[in-house]
C-alpha cells in the first residue's frame, strides 16, 4: 500500500483535507482564476493556436497535477517559455492555423507527457541537473526578450514574421509605415496600465482603505480590467472596422476529446523538441515548487514531480491543450493567496471550465493587442540581464556560457539555443573537473590539521610531498593528476614519500585506477613510495576490487596526520621547515 500512495499523493494529502483547508484552496483558487483567463488566451495566441487552446491547457491538466504531483502549490498550466518552444517546433512542420498545427501540437504535448512519465517512473529526474542554473538563467532572459519582440507586431497592428530577434526587428522595421495607430493606442494604454498595476495598483488601494484580501484580489484582476476595458472600447465604437484585430468567436464549451498524430514522421520531426520542452519545464517547474516547499517546511519528490507533470501534459495531449509546466508567477501567486493543497488547482480547473461554458461569448471583441500587452508584462519579469554581471564577476567560465546562451538563443532561436545550453552545461562541468583543484598542504603547527602550503604557515618535510585532491577522480582529469605528480617529483628534490589525501574524493572511475596505477609504477621505479590517507568507504570498496592496493608502493593511513606521523618519524629535526609559499619548495 505504501507504494500505490507514492504514485497517488492525493491519497496522502486528502486523508487530512479539513473545511480550513478547503476555505484556504478555494481562495486561492479564485484569485489564480481570475489571473489565468487573459493570460490563458494570451499564451495560446503566443503558442500559434486560437485562444481557446489556451483554456483547454489549463482545465485537464491541473486536474491530474492534482492527482500526481507532490507540490501543495504549484500552478501547473501554459507558460510563456513553453508556449514559445511550442510555437518554434511545431512551426518547422506545419503552418500556423491550419489542422494540421494543431495536431502537431496535440502530438507534441503528448510525447513531451510519454517522456516525462518514463522519466518518472525509472526514476531519472538527476538528468535535470545537467543544465546549470546560469544557462537556465541565459536561456530564460534571452527567450523574455523574444517573446516580448514577437508581440510588438500585435501592439503596432502589422504583420512580422522572423523566429530570432534581427529577423523581428527588421521584419518590424520593414513595415512601421503600416502601423495602426487605433491598435498602438489600444496596445500601449494597456501595456502602460498593466505595468503600473503590476507596481502600484495594490498600494494605491490599500491606501484607498480597501481590505487586504479584496485588495489582493482587486491587484490579480488588473489583466482582467484591462481585457473589460479594451474589449468595450472595441465593441461600442466598432473598432475591429478600423482595422483592430480582435480574438473574434472561441468555441463555448468544455475541453474536446482530442487524438495526437502518431504518423512516424511527424513523431520523428518532434521527438527532439519535446525531449528539451520536457526537460526545461521540469527544470523550471520543479525550482518553483521547491522554493515554494521549503518556505512551509514541506518536501517534493523530484521523480513523483515527473509523474505529475507527464500526466498533465497527457491530458492536454487528448484536451485539445498543448505542452505544459508549473508556471512561477501563477505558483507564487497561489502560494501567496493561501493556497494549502493541490485541491487548490482542482478548484481553479473547475473555474476554468466555468469560464470555457459561460465567458467566451463576451472575449469576442478581446483586442489581441491586449493580449499582447499581457504577454510583454509578464515575460519583461524573466527578463534579467544582471546574471551577465554577477557571472563575470564570480566566474569567466559561467559568463561565458550565460552570454554564448542568451546570444546564440536571440541570434539562432530558441531551439538551437536550449540545445546549445544543455552542451555548454555539460562542457562547462567537464571543463571545470578536468584541472581539479589539488593543494599540497603541510602540518599546521600544534594541531593536527593540514592546510595549503601557499596560504599558511605550515610544517613541511622535503622528503615527504602531501596532496590533496579536491575533486573526484574520473577520465576527464585522471592524466592531469598523473602529469602533476610527475613533475613535482622531479623538481630535483630528495622525494621519498607522496601521499594523496583523498578526503574530497567521492569516486574513482576505471580510468583514473589505471592513472593510480601507472603514478605507482613510475614512483615505485623512482625509489618514492605512493600512499593514500582519508579515503572515503565507498573509493576503498571500489579499491579494493582490484589489484591496486596490492601492488602500491606504500600504505593507506586512516588520516593525514597519522601518515605524517609515520613517514617523518626519525627524520632530522632541521629537515623540516616552517614557512610559506616558495619556502617550502626544495630549490626555491
Amino acid at each position: 500500500m505504501p507504494s500505490f500512495r507514492q504514485y497517488f499523493p492525493i491519497l496522502v494529502w486528502g486523508r487530512d483535507y479539513d473545511k480550513s483547508a478547503l476555505s484556504n484552496d478555494l481562495i486561492a483558487a479564485v484569485i489564480v482564476t481570475i489571473m489565468l483567463i487573459p493570460q490563458s488566451l494570451a499564451y495560446a495566441l503566443l503558442a500559434g493556436l486560437p485562444p481557446e487552446a489556451g483554456i483547454y491547457a489549463s482545465i485537464a491538466p491541473i486536474l491530474l497535477y492534482a492527482v500526481f504531483g507532490t507540490s501543495r502549490a504549484l500552478a501547473v498550466g501554459p507558460v510563456a517559455v513553453v508556449s514559445l518552444l511550442t510555437a518554434s517546433a511545431v512551426g518547422q512542420v506545419a503552418e500556423q492555423g491550419t489542422a494540421g498545427y494543431v495536431v502537431a501540437t496535440l502530438t507534441l504535448a503528448f510525447l513531451s507527457g510519454s517522456f516525462l512519465v518514463l522519466m518518472g517512473v525509472l526514476k531519472l529526474g538527476f538528468i535535470a541537473n545537467f543544465l546549470s542554473h546560469p544557462v537556465i538563467a541565459g536561456f530564460i532572459t534571452a527567450s523574455g526578450i523574444l517573446i516580448a519582440t514577437s508581440q510588438i507586431k500585435h501592439i503596432l497592428g502589422i504583420r512580422a514574421e522572423g523566429h530570432t530577434l534581427p529577423e523581428m526587428l527588421y521584419s518590424i522595421a520593414l513595415r512601421l509605415g503600416e502601423v495602426n495607430w487605433i491598435t498602438l493606442l489600444i496596445g500601449a494604454s494597456a501595456t502602460g496600465f498593466l505595468f503600473w498595476a503590476r507596481k502600484h495598483l495594490k498600494q494605491t488601494l490599500h491606501g484607498m482603505g480597501t481590505p487586504p484580501l479584496l485588495a489582493d484580489i482587486l491587484n490579480k484582476a488588473g489583466p482582467v480590467a484591462a481585457v473589460v476595458t479594451t474589449t468595450v472600447v472595441v465593441w461600442g465604437f466598432d473598432l475591429a472596422e478600423k482595422g483592430v484585430k480582435i480574438v473574434g468567436e472561441v468555441p463555448q464549451g468544455l475541453p474536446p476529446l482530442t487524438m495526437p498524430g502518431f504518423a512516424p514522421d511527424l513523431i520523428g520531426a518532434l521527438l527532439v523538441p519535446a525531449i528539451l520542452i520536457s526537460i526545461i519545464g521540469f527544470v523550471e517547474s520543479v525550482s518553483v515548487a521547491q522554493t515554494l516547499a521549503a518556505k512551509r517546511r514541506q518536501r517534493i519528490d523530484p521523480d513523483q514531480e515527473l509523474i505529475g507533470l507527464g500526466a498533465a501534459n497527457l491530458g492536454a495531449a487528448f484536451t485539445g491543450g498543448y505542452p505544459v509546466t508549473g508556471g512561477f508567477a501563477r505558483s507564487v501567486v497561489n502560494f501567496d493567496a493561501g493556497a494549502e493543497t493541490p485541491a487548490a488547482g482542482a478548484f481553479t480547473a473547475i473555474g476554468l471550465a466555468l469560464a470555457a461554458v459561460a465567458l467566451t461569448p463576451l472575449v469576442y471583441y478581446l483586442p489581441i493587442a491586449t493580449l499582447a500587452a499581457t504577454i510583454i508584462v509578464a515575460v519583461l519579469s524573466l527578463v534579467d540581464l544582471s546574471i551577465l554581471k554577477k557571472t563575470w564577476t564570480y566566474s569567466h567560465a559561467d559568463f561565458i556560457a550565460v552570454a554564448a546562451t542568451i546570444l546564440l538563443t536571440l541570434g539562432l532561436g530558441v531551439e538551437i539555443g536550449v540545445a546549445s545550453g544543455v552542451i555548454l552545461s555539460v562542457v562547462l562541468h567537464l571543463y571545470k573537473t578536468s584541472r581539479p583543484h589539488v593543494a599540497e598542504v603541510g602540518l599546521v603547527p600544534g594541531t593536527q590539521h593540514f592546510r595549503n602550503i601557499d596560504r599558511h604557515n605550515v610544517q613541511t618535510d622535503p622528503r615527504l610531498v602531501s596532496l590533496r585532491v579536491d575533486e573526484s577522480l574520473y577520465f576527464v582529469n585522471a592524466r592531469f593528476l598523473e602529469d602533476l605528480i610527475q613533475k613535482r617529483v622531479t623538481e630535483g628534490c630528495a622525494i621519498k614519500h607522496v601521499v594523496l589525501m583523498f578526503s574530497a574524493v567521492n569516486m574513482v572511475d576505471y580510468s583514473a585506477l589505471e592513472s593510480l596505477e601507472a603514478i605507482n609504477h613510475r614512483l615505485k621505479d623512482m625509489g618514492v613510495g605512493l600512499h593514500l590517507s582519508e579515503v572515503k568507504g565507498p573509493v576503498m570498496d571500489r579499491l579494493q576490487r582490484s589489484d591496486f592496493i596490492d601492488e602500491m608502493n606504500g600504505k593507506i593511513f586512516l588520516s593525514q596526520y597519522e601518515a605524517w606521523a609515520n613517514l617523518t618519524a626519525g627524520a632530522q629535526q632541521g629537515a623540516a621547515d616552517t614557512g610559506q609559499g616558495d619556502q617550502l619548495r626544495c630549490g626555491a
